[in-house]
């Protein structure tokens, strides 16, 4: 084998997979999205693009058996996984028991504490990213955690279904364009990694999936009065795809009798209002959020 990819650990090599997932009598959850990597080069991929230097700290969700927690720890000073499933703690014990600088805590990392966490546990760490192979039921709720938090990150480096990351990745105009590639694009500079197919996981799941690396803004790229009424913005603009940006906007934040008064708006932040939300750039939305909330 060659030694750039026996250095990323044997967790993932298939017939161990298979061989720990007997032993223990483990068997997968439908319901928590469990299905584990058993690719080296594709966690190599992973690895790299978190760019992760010897004084830096990781934070793992959903780290199953170990396959991606092995090459993490051999990189980072320190690695914090957080897993749901009770019965993968023991497992993660014995498969990690040779990695001192990795700390496994039980939970749902909707409902933990994250930034209390980070300081605990990667607080002497240079800096921290987040390296994941996300259960695909809980992807878009988990990324905007950790966003919506201001977690101090470096980079957000997940795989997750490629449908989901085609639309934090798209632009404006395209067909997966809608409310989350604003989010992720108000927070981070996203870029897709690598496609990866089904057949590198056991049990494979019914979908293709994708390694997204969103790097972490000091800033947003625009400015905006207030946050929350930006993306309330945005999120009714794309209500009813297929309708103008107009109806929508009016269907959420005006009476029936307001249209005059929606498009004097519209007019004065230079947008037709004919064109539907996709055709919208986050500077446009930026703009329109800050002369509605003036104007509300």
């Amino acid at each position: 084998m060659d030694k750039q990819l026996k250095d990323y650990g044997d967790i993932s090599a298939p017939n161990r997979t298979k061989e720990i997932v007997s032993r223990h009598g483990f068997s997968f959850k439908k319901s928590l999205g469990q299905n584990f990597l058993v690719d080296q080069n594709i966690l190599r991929k992973i690895v790299e693009a978190a760019e992760l230097g010897p004084d830096d700290g990781a934070l793992e969700i959903g780290p199953g058996i170990g396959s991606l927690t092995e090459p993490l720890a051999r990189e980072a000073k320190a690695v914090l996984a957080v897993e749901i499933d009770q019965r993968l703690i023991p497992i993660l014990d014995e498969t990690l028991a040779s990695y001192s600088n990795v700390q496994i805590v039980h939970g749902d990392v909707l409902k933990l504490p994250l930034g209390d966490l980070l300081r605990q546990h990667l607080g002497e760490c240079e800096q921290v990213s987040v390296v994941a192979n996300l259960p695909y039921y809980v992807t878009t709720p988990i990324v905007m955690k950790l966003l919506e938090e201001k977690l101090p990150l470096r980079n957000i480096v997940v795989m997750i279904q490629k449908e989901v990351a085609d639309r934090m990745a798209s632009g404006p105009g395209t067909k997966d364009y809608g409310s989350l590639s604003i989010a992720v694009s108000y927070y981070c500079e996203p870029q897709l990694v690598t496609i990866v197919p089904r057949t590198v996981f056991i049990p494979q799941p019914n979908v293709d999936s994708a390694v997204i690396k969103l790097k972490v803004r000091d800033r947003p790229p625009v400015q905006v009065e207030d946050e929350a009424f930006f993306f309330d913005v945005v999120q009714a603009a794309f209500a009813q795809r297929r309708k103008t940006v107009a109806n929508n906007l009016l269907a959420r934040f005006f009476g029936k009798g307001e249209r005059s008064r929606l498009e004097t708006i519209l007019a004065e932040a230079g947008i037709d209002p004919v064109r539907r939300g996709e055709t919208l750039s986050i500077d446009e939305y930026a703009r329109l959020s800050n002369i509605m909330l003036r104007s509300l």
